[in-house]
């Protein structure tokens, strides 16, 4: 079974490949940009949910969470583009250092 991260690779590789025609740093750019616009579908769901829209879409939770997922990928995909060999590891130290304070209340509790 793959992991999220054998995923990610894959993914990656189709589009890189989609993206070949485009310099290096422009390719982890317009990454950067999916991140911020998945996102931005998340909040449009969750305006949509709380019926905040103009435009009369309706949303569930389970849409939210679907944009959600969807800016994950694409933060995923972002950190794998700007570092393919030392990706994973890179989001394994920063996971770390960003739970310790979980960890800490967890512990003591």
């Amino acid at each position: 079974m793959d992991t999220l991260w054998d995923n990610i690779e894959k993914l990656s590789a189709v589009c890189r490949a989609a993206g070949a025609h485009l310099p290096d740093e422009e390719l982890k750019a317009l990454q950067i940009g999916k991140v911020a616009e998945e996102a931005g579908e998340a909040m449009h769901a969750l305006h949509g949910l709380k019926g905040l829209t103009t435009c009369g879409d309706d949303h569930t939770w389970s849409e939210v969470q679907n944009d959600l997922v969807g800016a994950v990928i694409a933060a995923l995909l972002a950190v794998h583009y700007i570092d393919p060999t030392g990706a994973r590891a890179t989001f394994d130290e920063i996971l770390h250092r960003r739970t310790r304070r979980g960890r800490e209340a967890a512990t003591s509790a």
